[in-house]
């Protein structure tokens, strides 16, 4: 018999579009914190499917609320209330600034609908001229036209314009370029508290506070994009808490549903009042299959004690990761991030780093050419952990 990762890598590139770069190995069912591939070799997950899962592969409470669910209503449309989408957004609402949600299918359309909404909330008062974007260097906001305009980084967008006017872009945590930028005519700020694609670099301290000042004396909305930084993996369920200062839209997807396609953009009774019937929607948004994972995922991390031993694991990290650094001198030029958001930053291209890591039964992934992003699954524990970064500080020291 031949290799199955090869057959099924062969029988893939015969189809399907190739814009991605996909490793050698064709993963089949996963188990908690790990992953089989079609041989049924074991890999420790450290990438948790780029930030998405937060509980883990086959939890046992999403398992359960996907089969239930599904047992009873697939998808009824938005024009139908269902209690699912309900119940999670009560969820979202009592853990949160948000008064009200909407629910979505991607992280790129949560933040579709938060730059939309932005624009139209200024159009509505009267100020159409009121509709530039101020984003940031580095940061990364999704695929579609304008939230791959409003992508800090000019790869993404190359060879798709003209891109959509009036975004313009700051340098992460310098606040005299935002002031350079900022005017009469500027409808929101958008940014993450950490850039995730962009190296997973944390907003610096009194950074995002300064923003939200900012945006008050301008009259401009101020919008978080937790893509990747919410549900839990900055060590409270929103990375906002730990930096006082309370943004007008924060967008959700990734570990929202733990790997069920769910995006959500949640922001306060005033803005969402914008949004009347016929200036937005989503034939898929928050459907009942998706929604009651959704609010499974919320009902772990709120009530199952996950949350308090996500912080207690990502806290271990840090020293973890600092040691390593410290080990390896030069081979390192810098050790970051926060929670189970992290990343260790080479001095030359990591793509050889992250194989080594493969062959040796660990999955990282990347964060730019140079950098290794670790983002495991919340439940982890350190005796899990532990063995990952023994093979990753062997692969990186080559």
């Amino acid at each position: 018999m031949g290799d199955a990762n090869t057959t099924l890598s062969e029988r893939g590139s015969d189809v399907l579009v190739g814009n991605y770069g996909r490793q050698p190995i064709a993963l089949v069912r996963g188990e908690g914190c790990f992953l089989f591939d079609a041989n049924d070799r074991r890999y420790l997950d450290l990438m948790g499917g780029i930030a998405t899962i937060a509980l883990g592969h086959s939890h046992p409470r999403v398992m359960a609320a996907l089969q239930d669910q599904a047992q009873k209503l697939w998808h009824a449309s938005n024009l139908y209330a269902t209690e699912p989408q309900i119940q999670a957004a009560e969820r979202i609402v009592t853990n949160s600034f948000a008064e009200r949600v909407f629910f979505c299918n991607s992280g790129a359309e949560a933040n579709e609908a938060a730059l939309k909404l932005a624009r139209r909330w200024h159009y509505d008062r009267g100020d159409r001229e009121r509709n530039e974007i101020i984003a940031f260097a580095g940061g990364f906001h999704g695929r579609t036209l304008f939230t791959v305009t409003a992508t800090g980084t000019p790869a993404y967008s190359e060879g798709f314009g003209p891109l959509v006017p009036g975004v313009h872009f700051a340098d992460f945590g310098d606040i005299a370029s935002v002031t350079s930028l900022l005017s009469e005519r500027t409808a929101a700020i958008l940014i993450e508290p950490v850039q995730g694609e962009g190296g997973v670099r944390p907003a610096p301290p009194g950074f995002l506070r300064e923003l939200r000042r900012m945006a008050d004396e301008n009259g401009s909305l101020l919008i978080f994009d937790e893509i990747q930084t919410g549900i839990g993996r900055t060590g409270t369920l929103f990375a906002y808490e730990q930096h006082d200062a309370v943004p007008d839209v924060m967008t959700l997807a990734k570990a929202l549903g733990n790997g069920i396609p769910i995006g959500a953009m949640c922001t306060t009774e005033r803005y969402s009042k914008t949004l009347v019937p016929g200036t937005h929607g989503s034939t898929f948004g928050g459907n009942p299959l998706a929604a009651a994972c959704a609010n499974a995922v919320l009902a772990e991390l709120t009530e199952g004690g996950l949350l308090a031993h996500a912080k207690q694991t990502g806290d271990w990290l840090d020293g973890e990761m600092d040691a390593m650094a410290k080990r390896l001198g030069n081979k390192i030029v810098d050790s970051r991030g926060i929670g189970h958001l992290r990343a260790i930053e080479l001095p030359g291209p990591a793509a050889d780093t992250v194989a080594r890591c493969r062959d040796n039964g660990v999955l990282v992934i990347l964060a730019g050419p140079n950098n290794i992003r670790l983002a495991p699954p919340l439940v982890i524990t350190r005796d899990e952990l532990a063995p990952g970064l023994e093979v990753l500080e062997e692969a990186i020291a080559g």
